[in-house]
C-alpha cells in the first residue's frame, strides 16, 4: 500500500501556543490550573494536560477564587472576560491571535453602527466568543441558502465576518451569495479563514485526485477536521475522520492501494504516526511519501 500524508497538517501555530500556555502555567505557578472549555479539540491533548494537573469547567463559576484560570485558543465572549476580571481570579487568554483579530473586526463594525453577519457553525465555540463580542444582534449563516432567507434591518449598512476553521470553497459561496444580495456589504480586509485551515485543505487536494481512501486524523468536534473530510468526500473519495488508530475500520481498506493521511490543526503528530503503524501491521508493508504544498514557519508568542 502507498500512503501520501499531506502537508500541512497538524498542529497549528495558536494550536501550538495554547497548549504551550497552559504547560508553562503549570511550571510558574503549579497544579491545579483551570482551563474553561477544552484549550484545543482533541481528547489525546486534553488527557495529557488533565495528567498534569488542569481541570477542565464548562463555566468560570467552577473555578475558585484566586485560581488561575485560562480560556481556551477558542476564544470568549466579553461577558465572559467581563466575568473574569470581576473575580478574584489569575485570568490568563490563550485566544489563538487570528481569532482575537476576527473579534477586533466584529467590534469595529459595531462601533460604525453597521449590522453584522458571521459566516460559521452554530454551537461552536468560536462562533459563540465572536457573536458575545457585541451587544446587538449578528446574524449567523452557514451556507449560501442561508443568505436567500436571511433577514436583515440595514441591508445598506452590512459587514460580515466569518469563522476561521471553515471550508474555504463553501465559504466562497457563501460570501458570494452575500455580495450578490447585499451591494455594498463589507468583508474583512484580510481573508478570516485561517492560514492553517487553507493549507490543509491544499494539502488534501494536492493529494485527492490520486488516492483511494482519506483518513482525517482529528476530533468529531474539530471543525477544521470535519471541512477535511468533508473536502475528500466532495471530490468523491471515501472519507474518514478518526480520533485514533482505533477507530479505524478494516473493511474501508478493502481494495484501496493508495491512501492519504492528513490531520486537523488540533490533532498531535503521534496520532498520525499511530495511524500509520496500524496500517503497516493489517497490509504487511507500506511506500510513504510526505506531499508538501508550503512550508508553515508562523510563530506566536505566549501570553505569559
Amino acid at each position: 500500500m502507498e500512503v501520501l500524508l499531506a502537508s500541512p497538517r497538524g498542529f497549528c501555530a495558536g494550536v501550538e501556543r495554547a497548549v504551550r500556555t497552559v504547560e508553562r502555567a503549570i511550571e510558574q505557578y503549579g497544579a491545579p490550573i483551570y482551563v474553561r472549555h477544552e484549550i484545543v479539540h482533541n481528547r489525546h491533548v486534553v488527557d495529557e494536560l488533565k495528567e498534569k494537573g488542569v481541570i477542565f469547567v464548562d463555566e468560570l463559576d467552577e473555578v475558585p477564587d484566586k485560581a488561575v484560570v485560562i480560556f481556551s485558543a477558542h476564544g470568549v465572549s466579553r461577558k465572559v472576560k467581563v466575568e473574569g476580571s470581576s473575580r478574584e481570579l489569575m485570568v490568563i487568554d490563550a485566544t489563538c491571535p487570528l481569532v482575537t483579530k476576527v473579534h477586533r473586526e466584529a467590534r469595529r463594525n459595531a462601533e460604525e453602527g453597521l449590522e453584522q453577519i458571521l459566516i460559521g457553525h452554530a454551537g461552536h465555540p468560536e462562533v459563540i466568543g465572536t457573536m458575545g463580542q457585541i451587544k446587538g444582534n449578528m446574524h449567523l449563516v452557514s451556507t449560501a441558502a442561508d443568505v436567500a432567507v436571511l433577514e436583515v434591518k440595514t441591508p445598506h449598512k452590512l459587514a460580515y465576518v466569518t469563522q476561521t476553521t471553515l471550508s474555504v470553497d463553501d465559504m466562497a459561496d457563501i460570501v458570494a451569495a452575500l455580495r450578490s444580495r447585499f451591494k455594498g456589504i463589507r468583508g474583512p480586509t484580510k481573508k478570516n479563514i485561517c492560514y492553517a485551515t487553507q493549507n490543509r485543505q491544499d494539502a488534501v487536494k494536492a493529494v485527492i485526485q490520486n488516492i483511494d481512501l482519506l483518513i482525517v486524523v482529528g476530533a468529531k468536534n474539530s471543525s477544521n477536521s470535519n471541512r477535511l473530510r468533508e473536502l475528500g468526500t466532495r471530490y468523491g473519495v471515501p472519507s474518514y475522520l478518526v480520533s485514533s488508530a482505533a477507530d479505524i475500520q478494516d473493511k474501508w481498506l478493502e481494495g484501496a492501494k493508495c491512501v492519504a493521511i492528513t490531520a486537523g490543526a488540533s490533532a498531535p503528530e503521534i496520532l498520525v504516526q499511530e495511524v500509520i503503524e496500524y496500517l503497516r501491521k493489517k497490509t504487511g508493508g507500506l511506500t510513504i511519501k510526505n506531499i508538501e504544498v508550503t512550508d508553515e514557519d508562523v510563530k506566536f508568542s505566549l501570553p505569559i
